[in-house]
């Protein structure tokens, strides 16, 4: 039987969002971001498309490595203006019934009980089709207006993940019992408060001793997407996700890194294939071969060198403006995002060292991931070859221009895998987490978070609530 591709949108609620420069070509709308008929649009485009969801990126801080200054950033656009992703979530869920919605926060700039409630709030209001990507941030700008002197280190960020996704999953898991909520209007009880229990967390960096504040939303825990590459990264996303983003330039590094992920899944007790593994790319596609590249050298006019190399240094935690187009970037160190630099360490596909300019290049159209430009038929062989080679489960599409990128996949690209039995002809049932990974709606017993339940193995929630429960969720 054919594979089937899994397919995410991937946005951000900025101008251009990976394709610096793009916003001058006369078809791109992303300038329209501030408006909520263009993610109602989206969204709707994206369901006819039947894509799993649509994966909004953050950041809270701004690309100021370049130079050492967000100069470049904020002529170029480069993610800055940029809004929050939370908000945008409500709107789109109203006008669609399928599409699941992953947003990025990061876990260094907000206290995880408010946070707790925010994502139980979305999953209600989506019917179960919330996703969180957890980042530890990576831009030094975005501490420092956190009143940090910088992030912390790249490992003790994750540290610090750890504990914040344990609050999370005692409030999401285990604070509340199903079956809690009665609406019994005959005794005049809503919750029974033996079945609502404190979570009595004291820890290195947080204090949560009450209740979670909101009522178990149909997932409970909102399925957890994670983007490490680093060992340290790919080990908490063997822990906590189940969908996991990689931006692997070449089919070689790609199979390499699923194959480390499929092994860190085993090593953390789960099933190899419990998480759905995506990887970067951008799809230039059109009817014909010659139509798609002639697209794709007219895209290629408007994409701009330095808002390039503005987040690639970010991503990277390299000031690239320090080194002459034609030089490597050699053996450095980073804070940033390691895969990043590791990537552009080893040898091109061609077998020649990356040059900053190659680099510029690479990023100026959808980011790091690598471009497919042909006709829906060789796109669909192309893709088909990744997933049969790597491993993978799908891609994560970066858009060079917008929605224009992404209707030219729903026109072209999409029907052609359908002919092939390699992409749905519908949606399946229920949650987002059930639509992913079809294993229902709720945490399986072999995540961590599943741990924390009433009664689970991980929980120092008492078998029995007393009146401190509701003593301490209203103070």
């Amino acid at each position: 039987m054919t594979r089937h591709i899994r397919l995410n949108a991937f946005d951000m609620n900025c101008v251009a969002h990976q394709s610096p420069g793009l916003w001058r070509h006369p078809d791109d709308q992303s300038w329209r971001y501030k408006d909520l008929s263009y993610w109602t649009d989206l969204a709707q485009l994206l369901e006819r498309g039947l894509f799993d969801g649509l994966f909004i990126a953050d950041v809270l801080g701004t690309y100021d490595v370049y130079a050492g200054t967000p100069e470049a950033a904020i002529r170029q656009a480069a993610q800055v203006p940029v809004n929050d992703p939370l908000l945008l979530v409500s709107a789109m869920a109203h006008v669609t019934g399928n599409l699941g919605f992953g947003i990025t926060t990061a876990t260094g700039f907000e206290h995880p009980y408010p946070f707790a409630r925010r994502m139980s709030t979305l999953d209600h209001i989506t019917n179960g089709r919330i996703g969180w990507n957890v980042v530890t941030g990576y831009l030094p700008s975005g501490a420092r207006n956190m009143g940090h002197d910088d992030q912390l280190q790249h490992d003790d960020r994750y540290d610090h993940a750890d504990e914040y996704l344990e609050v999370l999953y005692k409030l999401w898991e285990g604070s509340w019992e199903d079956g809690a909520v009665l609406r019994d209007p005959v005794r005049g009880v809503f919750t029974d408060p033996a079945k609502v229990h404190p979570i009595g967390h004291h820890g290195k960096h947080f204090t949560v001793p009450g209740i979670h504040l909101a009522e178990p939303s149909p997932q409970r825990t909102p399925v957890i997407y994670q983007a490490g590459a680093s060992p340290r990264g790919r080990r908490f996303a063997a822990e906590n996700a189940e969908a996991i983003f990689t931006a692997a330039p070449t089919k070689a590094l790609l199979k390499e890194t699923v194959a480390d992920i499929r092994h860190q899944l085993k090593r953390a007790g789960r099933d190899p294939y419990s998480a759905r593994i995506f990887n970067l790319q951008t799809v230039i596609t059109d009817a014909t071969d010659a139509a798609a590249h002639a697209k794709h050298e007219q895209l290629q006019g408007y994409a701009s060198d330095e808002g390039s190399l503005v987040f690639m240094s970010g991503w990277m935690g390299i000031d690239l403006s320090r080194y002459d187009l034609d030089d490597p970037i050699g053996d450095v160190e980073s804070n940033a995002i390691r895969s990043a630099v590791a990537a552009f360490q080893q040898a091109d596909a061609d077998g020649r060292e990356w040059r900053v300019r190659d680099i510029a290049a690479w990023g100026g159209i959808g980011g790091m991931g690598p471009r497919v430009v042909g006709s829906a038929a060789t796109v669909a062989d192309e893709l088909q070859s990744w997933v049969d080679e790597t491993d993978v489960d799908g891609f994560n599409l970066a858009y060079a221009i917008t929605p224009g990128t992404f209707q030219d996949l729903v026109d072209h690209l999409i029907p052609e895998l359908q002919r092939r039995g390699a992409y749905p002809t519908e949606y399946t049932g229920g949650t987002l987490r059930n639509k992913l990974l079809g294993r229902g709606d709720r945490l399986p017993a072999e995540h961590r978070g599943a741990t924390y339940r009433v009664g689970g193995e991980a929980s120092t929630i008492p078998a029995t609530a007393t009146a401190t429960a509701t003593a301490t969720a209203t103070g």
